[in-house]
C-alpha cells in the first residue's frame, strides 16, 4: 500500500516545519517540505499530496499581523487548488501559524469545503478586505488594535472569524488542557481529552457577533476548546489567550480541514509532557494521536 503523502509548506519565519516533518514521518506517513515559493510557480505540485500543512512560527516576521502576509500568498496564488485538493477528498493542517493563516486565507471555517456549483469568495477580494479595513470588528481587551476579519463561514452570510491578540498583552507559553468537541474531523475523536502547549502572542479567536459563535458549534466547526479541569473555558490561564467560547481550534464541514492554536509536533514522546512521569504509561502521546489519525483516514 502506498504512503501517505504530505506537502508541508515553508515561508520565511516558519521555524516548526522541521519538526512537523518529523511529526508526519513518526506517524507512518512521507513528508516533504516545499517553499511556498516554489509553490506558488508551480502549484500543480499539490496534485501529488493528500494532505497539506501549514507549521507554526512567525511567517514573515507577522507583519502586518500573524500570518497575514503567507495567508495573501495562499489566497492569490494557491487557495484554488487548495479548495480542489479538498473537493476530491484531500486535508489541509494549519498549527498555530498555520492556523492563522488558514482563517486569514479564507480557507477555515469553511471556505474550503466544496459547494455546489461555487467556490467561496477569493483572490482579490480577500486582498481588498485586508487593505481596506472592511469585514472589521472591535478588538476587545488591553486596547489593542482593530484587525481586518475575512469572510469565513460560507459564501452567503459574510460572517467573520479572525484570530487576534491575546487578552494578555503577552506572549503565552504554556501546557493547556483540551476537549475535543467536533464527532467529525478525521484528525480527532469526539469527546477526547488532549494536552499540548502553546505558544503564541496572537491566539486569540474572535467573532464578529454572538450570532457567528452559534453558526461555528451548529456546524460542528468548533473542533477544540480550552478547558480547565473544571471543565470551564472561561479561566485564565487554562484558556491562554481568551479565545471566545474558548476556541482553540476549527475545522471545516468536510472534517479534513483542521487548524489549531498548540502545538501537536511538540508532543510526539511521553517525556515531552512536563509531567510525564505522573501520567499513565502505554498511552500514545497526544500530539502523535493526531497525525496518526489522519494517517490511518487517507490510509483506509
Amino acid at each position: 500500500m502506498a504512503r501517505v503523502r504530505v506537502l508541508v509548506v515553508r515561508a520565511p519565519g516558519i521555524n516548526c516545519d522541521e519538526e512537523t516533518v518529523y511529526a508526519w514521518q513518526v506517524a507512518g506517513a512521507e513528508a516533504d517540505l516545499v517553499h511556498v515559493n516554489r509553490l506558488v510557480e508551480q502549484p500543480q505540485r499539490l496534485d501529488d499530496y493528500q494532505i497539506v500543512t501549514f507549521p507554526g512560527g512567525f511567517s514573515y516576521g507577522d507583519d502586518i499581523a500573524a500570518g497575514v502576509i503567507l495567508a495573501q500568498h495562499v489566497t492569490l496564488h494557491l487557495a484554488e487548488r487548495m479548495r480542489e485538493l479538498v473537493a476530491r477528498g484531500g486535508g489541509l493542517l494549519g498549527i498555530c501559524n498555520g492556523f492563522q493563516v488558514l482563517v486569514k486565507a479564507g480557507l477555515l471555517p469553511d471556505g474550503a469545503a466544496p459547494t455546489s456549483g461555487s467556490v467561496p469568495e477569493t483572490s482579490r477580494t480577500a486582498v481588498d478586505a485586508v487593505e481596506t479595513g472592511a469585514f472589521e470588528a472591535p478588538y476587545v481587551g488591553h486596547g489593542g488594535p482593530t484587525l481586518p476579519l475575512q469572510r469565513s463561514l460560507g459564501t452567503g452570510g459574510g460572517r467573520q472569524v479572525t484570530v487576534t491578540f491575546n487578552d494578555s498583552a503577552r506572549f503565552e507559553a504554556r501546557w493547556v488542557r483540551l476537549e475535543v468537541t467536533t464527532e467529525h474531523c478525521v484528525f480527532l475523536r469526539g469527546g477526547e481529552l488532549l494536552e499540548l502547549p502553546v505558544e503564541h502572542a496572537e491566539g486569540k479567536v474572535v467573532t464578529a457577533d454572538d450570532s457567528v459563535i452559534s453558526a461555528l458549534r451548529q456546524g460542528g466547526h468548533v473542533a477544540l476548546r480550552y478547558v480547565d479541569h473544571d471543565g470551564r473555558s472561561d479561566r485564565y490561564p487554562a484558556n491562554p489567550n481568551g479565545s471566545v467560547a474558548g476556541i482553540a481550534g476549527l475545522c471545516d464541514s468536510t472534517g479534513r480541514v483542521l487548524g489549531l492554536m498548540p502545538h501537536p509536533e511538540r508532543h510526539l514522546d511521553a517525556t515531552h509532557h512536563p509531567l510525564w512521569t505522573r501520567r499513565a504509561p502505554g498511552e500514545p502521546p497526544d500530539g502523535l494521536k493526531i497525525f496518526r489519525r489522519a494517517v490511518e483516514h487517507w490510509s483506509a
